[in-house]
């Protein structure tokens, strides 16, 4: 039996005992989301929460995918594994992190201890807003204890994923006008660390100072926690062992601190309230049809009937 018609059961115990390719096949379920996914939901959801998740964010070109690869070596050096969810909104017949990132990760491509996948919305009832989580979770299930998550811009779907990570690392770069990004991408509110990448240019002291200046003037200087500001050159790994020292000192911290599990706890709220969302609107999908639909739209036409009150019949 060929992996594509394999019961998600059978796939899911071959993906827990190591089998990337049926890995592979699982994600592309959750991915199109549906019976299977709900199936696989109900399958690794018991055994995870036992992974870490670190998201990063930022605008296009400022890098992200050359960190990603820089933050794969040095945690391979250090003998761990590592998977990588490259998220792309965008329709997979455009490109972007579908071959982009790969492209830009192929030195790990071989290395059994890394497992790098793209995910696009392709259609999924709930987007990449619930996809993303289901497939961390079966990533954390399979084993996967460390889990990176890029993403390709700082769009509301792009900037709510990453803020959902464990840790949420922003990455910006110097003289790209940060400070105004950094607004109106609410990148303020998710960041844990700051990375400063490409920092053999001019204007680091400046983005720094414009940060700060952020950061002093945000609810962010009350915290008890105060995101770090870190600069890196990706491309020679300059100054990743700091940033993955200020990501171990964030996690710590959460995790003493109890803010771990409170996230968690929010995520999961969260999520279960766009899950229950997306359902009543499948539902509601289903509902306007059929005789009875047509009937009350009429009344509605004709107005002898308002709208809220043809729902009320419908929804009883």
């Amino acid at each position: 039996m060929s992996r594509r018609s394999a019961p998600v059961g059978d796939l899911f115990q071959s993906a827990c005992k190591g089998d990337r390719g049926a890995l592979a096949r699982l994600l592309s379920l959750v991915e199109a989301g549906g019976k299977e996914a709900r199936e696989i939901g109900q399958l690794s959801y018991p055994l995870s929460g036992r992974g870490y998740t670190v998201g990063l964010t930022g605008a296009p070109g400022a890098g992200k995918s050359t960190l990603t690869s820089s933050i794969i070596n040095l945690v391979r050096a250090s003998g761990d594994e590592v998977a990588v969810l490259a998220i792309d909104p965008s329709s997979p017949f455009t490109g972007g992190a579908i071959l982009g990132d790969r492209v830009r990760m192929q030195d790990h491509a071989t290395d059994p201890g890394v497992f790098i996948r793209s995910m696009a919305s392709r259609g999924h009832l709930g987007g990449l807003s619930l996809a993303t989580p289901e497939a961390a979770r079966l990533l954390d299930a399979v084993g996967r204890r460390l889990i990176l998550i890029e993403t390709v811009g700082v769009g509301q779907v792009e900037v709510e994923i990453a803020g959902r990570a464990d840790t949420a690392i922003v990455v910006v770069n110097p003289g790209w006008g940060d400070a105004v990004q950094a607004n109106k991408a609410g990148l303020m509110e998710i960041a844990d660390v700051f990375v400063i990448n490409k920092a053999d240019r001019a204007g680091v002291d400046d983005t720094r100072r414009d940060l700060e200046q952020m950061l002093e003037l945000g609810d962010l200087a009350s915290e008890a926690w105060r995101p770090p500001i870190v600069a890196v050159v990706a491309t020679e790994q300059r100054g990743v062992g700091e940033l993955w020292a200020a990501v171990a000192q964030h996690r710590a911290f959460i995790e003493a601190s109890g803010e771990l599990v409170s996230r968690r706890e929010f995520r999961l709220g969260e999520e279960l309230r766009q899950i229950l969302a997306r359902r009543l609107e499948q539902r509601a999908r289903e509902l306007a049809g059929g005789d009875r639909w047509t009937e009350l739209q009429a009344q509605v036409l004709s107005r002898s009937l308002d709208p809220w009150t043809a729902a009320d019949i419908m929804l009883s």
